[in-house]
């Protein structure tokens, strides 16, 4: 039910734990690992993870394991930080986080989605911090344009030890659950803006790179890598 493959119910334990849940935990600690890493060094990325449909209590929208709240959680005992900014720009709200979180003072979300789209949690919603809605078919300028103001107004509204932000892909262009038409140099000027917004504030951010459902997006994910570093935001070392 979580992956929604239906023939998944009849694999033994076995397989389903190889293929499928390991696979998925090696990700959680990639993101857990990614907070440690980004109080150290300014900035990581876990090109990976980002299950933000998971609660604690249960999963769903293939994601199995809520690894945003465990590494949230991870950083409030071991890291030593007292408040998180969660930046979901996957084209999906982010309900699992959200129920995680709701009406903890720690944690600021600000949930930028289709509303249009899976999961149509109206529970959820109610603890969106800062909720932008952005309808199927909205374009490149027009889905930048309200970042900038969303941004604009989260940086006067909370101020966050960390930011943790989902990446989704699923904002492209024909991506067939999205349903949103961002091209791909808006998804690279889109993650300039968020690391950009991180960086003038001196806050460490994580990335986690989240949904996207077409193969183009391992080639976008790693052009937008190159951009940041070709714009100094992030450093990946002399063989980049």
């Amino acid at each position: 039910m979580i992956i929604e493959v239906p023939p998944v119910a009849l694999f033994p334990n076995c397989l389903v734990q190889q293929k499928v849940l390991h696979p998925f935990r090696n990700q959680v600690g990639g993101t857990i690992l990614a907070a440690k890493l980004a109080k150290e060094r300014g900035w990581a990325i876990n090109v990976g993870g980002g299950f933000h449909h998971c609660c604690g209590e249960k999963g769903g929208g293939f994601c199995a394991y809520a690894d945003i709240s465990l590494c949230i959680h991870y950083a409030f005992v071991q890291l030593n930080i007292s408040r998180v900014m969660i930046i979901d720009l996957d084209a999906h709200q982010g309900n699992g986080h959200e129920l995680d979180f709701a009406n903890d003072r720690r944690v600021y979300i600000l949930d930028m989605y289709n509303p249009g789209i899976y999961p149509f949690d109206y529970e959820a919603r109610r603890y969106i911090d800062q909720k932008v809605e952005v309808a199927s078919g909205t374009t490149t300028n027009e889905y930048l344009k309200k970042l900038d103001e969303a941004l604009e107004v989260a940086g006067h509204t909370f101020d966050p030890e960390l930011v943790v932000y989902n990446a989704g892909t699923d904002i492209l262009d024909g991506d067939p659950l999205g349903r949103l038409k961002i091209s791909p140099g808006g998804i690279a000027n889109r993650d300039e803006k968020v690391f950009r917004f991180a960086r003038e504030r001196n806050i460490p951010i994580v990335m986690l790179t989240s949904g996207g459902y077409m193969k183009s997006s391992a080639r976008v994910i790693a052009d937008s890598m190159i951009n940041l570093s070709k714009k100094s935001l992030i450093d990946l070392g002399e063989n980049a």
